[in-house]
């Protein structure tokens, strides 16, 4: 494998429940750490939200420097990676080389289309 260059400024972000002000919750984002990733796009279709929006779906594969397991900056399934309005949701995370020096994150970006 061919060492990647990460040279996107992304937040890792964590879902955490929010008082929504009437006694109850809603889910939240809060930031966990910044990483770098090098971005790889893969395969994009097309999509209804749960409002009948048309969304394009792109998936993509985030490589970034491996950190230990458990480590609060390692990337999990059900956190997203942010870069200012764009948001790529972790589907699964997989060391991406043999030395385990990398992780590739798969991941899927929505857009209205």
């Amino acid at each position: 494998m061919r060492a990647p260059v990460p040279d996107r400024r992304l937040v890792l972000e964590a879902p955490v429940p929010v008082a929504d002000g009437a006694g109850g919750w809603v889910p939240g984002w809060q930031a966990r750490a910044v990483v770098w990733a090098a971005l790889r796009p893969g395969v994009g279709r097309g999509r209804s939200g749960a409002e009948a929006v048309a969304l394009g779906v792109t998936t993509w594969r985030l490589v970034l420097r491996a950190m230990p397991a458990g480590h609060p900056a390692r990337p999990r399934p059900g956190q997203r990676l942010r870069e200012g309005a764009r948001v790529w949701m972790i589907r699964a995370v997989a060391e991406a080389d043999g030395r385990g020096a990398w992780l590739t994150c798969f991941a899927e970006e929505e857009v209205p289309a």
